[in-house]
């Protein structure tokens, strides 16, 4: 009995390191993941800006067709 408390002991042990790398794995890929989204975020809001100011070059201009 007192090899199968060992035995069980030894696979819990190796199932909480596999779930400890696993975390680490998964805590890294969010990282990663929150740092392309910040990325994303600032490159759409660059290209709002230069759609805006497009917008606004067009307002500019006198686009009267009804002569």
């Amino acid at each position: 009995m007192g090899d199968s408390v060992v035995e069980r002991l030894a696979q819990l042990e190796e199932a909480v390191r596999r779930a400890a790398e696993a975390l680490a794995r998964l805590r890294e890929e969010n990282a990663q993941l929150k740092r392309e989204v910040k990325r994303l975020g600032e490159e759409r809001r660059q290209a709002l800006g230069q759609v805006d100011a497009i917008l606004r070059d067009l307002a500019k201009l006198d686009l009267d067709t009804t002569e």
